[in-house]
């Protein structure tokens, strides 16, 4: 605990509040907040969902009217839905579901770049504005790496539209060699490569890693699935930011005040801390940078990233 959490902590006590309680009146109080990374899907559909299986716990309907249903640490204003599902179709699905729903300001969906329709896809998908890019893995990266083949990805830049990337420690790495070759296109790491979160020092590869994706101005972090990190092997995630701030200076050291992305992985993250928690951590250390990086890691840095156009009527 440092000396600045130690003092109000010890306010806290004698005013007989909680330190949470406390920590949230220091940051601006009309937040907007874009949840950059959730996931929605109803398995009640004709056709099912690819995921999750049944027997798994996340197998509910999740719809953007859940996420609102939240208890949140601060209120989010909006959010940037992730896909969930290798289903080219489902990516029509989900930007139905925004269509009507000004809570969502963008949708990052699948096309499988190293495929011959991919072109055809993305033509047809980008000629909506609310789809601002895609995701792919890291092993599909790197094998378009290897083989050479980025001419769908600089399509991509070519469209104005994102590149998220999700993948394990090595992902940070792989995003620097992309970004080295393809400068116009704008890449979101995901989770801050899902590295575990322990109570070690970050590991030097990650570290090493993250720095060089990095270097590239076009390289954004998403600040997301922190709890997650911290519950690998069965875990319990602990619920202080003190544990993740070792993790998170590496990201906010490497990337400043203007690319780091605030985001959830929500509904996944309710198996290691619900949400109330898992948006704690992150906006607690936020606060300590201040109102006008705290501002942009809750939505100016996620514009930057996916230029979403504003809805009109949407809160913010």
């Amino acid at each position: 605990m440092n000396r600045r959490t130690f003092l109000q902590s010890g306010a806290a006590a004698i005013a007989g509040v909680g330190l949470a309680d406390l920590r949230a009146d220091e940051g601006p109080a009309d937040l907007d907040i874009i949840d950059c990374h959730t996931h929605f899907y109803d398995p009640t559909r004709p056709q099912g969902v690819p995921w999750p299986a049944q027997d798994s716990p996340l197998y509910r309907t999740v719809l953007p009217k859940h996420l609102r249903e939240q208890k949140q640490f601060r209120p989010v204003t909006g959010t940037v839905v992730v896909e969930a599902s290798p289903w080219v179709e489902d990516n029509a699905w989900l930007l139905e579901l925004a269509k009507d729903d000004l809570f969502v300001v963008g949708v990052v969906g699948w096309l499988h770049p190293g495929e011959p329709e991919f072109a055809k896809q993305l033509k047809r998908f980008a000629a909506n504005p609310l789809f601002r890019g895609i995701r792919t893995s890291v092993q599909l990266l790197n094998g378009l790496l290897e083989r050479n083949e980025l001419s769908n990805l600089k399509l991509l830049a070519d469209y104005d539209r994102a590149l998220d990337v999700n993948g394990g420690p090595e992902t940070p790495d792989a995003i620097a060699r992309l970004a080295a070759r393809l400068p116009a296109l704008r890449v979101v790491l995901n989770h801050i490569g899902n590295v575990r979160i322990t109570a070690d020092a970050p590991p030097r590869e990650w570290r090493q890693g993250i720095q060089a994706a990095a270097d590239h101005a076009q390289v954004y972090c998403k600040v997301s699935a922190l709890v997650e990190g911290a519950a690998r092997d069965g875990r319990e995630a602990p619920q202080e930011m003190e544990f993740y701030r070792p993790y998170l200076d590496v990201v906010w050291d490497a990337f400043g005040d203007e690319r780091v992305i605030y985001g959830s992985n929500w509904p996944v993250s309710d198996r290691a801390a619900d949400y109330y928690t898992d948006q704690r951590i992150a906006l607690e250390y936020a606060f300590e940078k201040g109102e006008a990086a705290t501002r942009n890691f809750c939505s100016r840095n996620a514009r930057r990233a996916y230029r979403w156009i504003d809805r009109p009527g949407r809160r913010s």
